[in-house]
């Protein structure tokens, strides 16, 4: 077997949005659709599920180092294990006031446990954010998810693929996301990159086969 390209990466797509079936939705599964075609597994995460039955839903920085006791038993526990084996996060994010979701950024405030066990490290990760209207702060919710990601010691790419182009920071869209057709393009070119380098990546990660 070639672990280059036979090798099924594990692909997890994480909905910051409120709405369970909004923009952010539509290209995420767009994303993980082609994910799946490449060959890869997929999981998707929404934040506002995961959140769902914590005594409090953001971080109080209770522990250092953090142990996730706040998830235990909770949805959250699930989503941070499956954090925990992915090859490659792709993080969509409707755009509020220039940059992430509340609900995003308080889902990721609490991955601390996975940053003391380097679980993120050379994990592969790609951002799309969706905003109002065309320059609506799509760049800088974008930038900052590749901030969060980087955090981790994560390995960020952009939508830019061997059989396309360079691409750019990431994929942006307007809304409605689906009349968005070049959003939808750089959606796709997103998802085969993300897949291709967590393939030729996958012997630089803490606990991976």
């Amino acid at each position: 077997m070639n672990h280059i390209t036979d090798y099924r990466p594990l692909i997890i797509g994480i909905n910051g949005s409120p709405n369970k079936e909004g923009n952010t939705s539509v290209l995420l599964g767009e994303a993980l659709k082609v994910c799946t075609e490449m060959g890869a597994e997929v999981e998707l995460i929404r934040c506002s599920e995961a959140l769902k039955g914590l005594k409090a839903p953001f971080c109080t920085h209770c522990q250092s180092p953090c142990q996730s006791r706040c998830a235990e038993g909770k949805p959250l526990e699930k989503a941070l294990q499956s954090l925990g084996r992915a090859d490659g996060i792709i993080i969509g994010s409707p755009v509020y006031f220039g940059t992430v979701s509340g609900q995003l950024k308080a889902f990721w405030d609490k991955t601390r446990s996975l940053r003391s066990g380097k679980r993120l490290l050379n994990v592969v990760g790609g951002a799309i954010a969706v905003g109002g209207s065309p320059y609506g702060g799509q760049e800088t919710a974008v930038q900052a998810i590749h901030h969060m990601m980087l955090v981790h010691g994560m390995l960020v790419v952009g939508d830019g693929y061997i059989d396309d182009d360079c691409g750019h920071l990431g994929a942006m869209a307007n809304r409605p996301a689906l009349e968005d057709v070049h959003a939808l393009e750089r959606v796709e070119v997103l998802a085969k990159r993300v897949v291709q380098v967590a393939r030729a990546t996958r012997n630089i990660r803490v606990g991976r086969g």
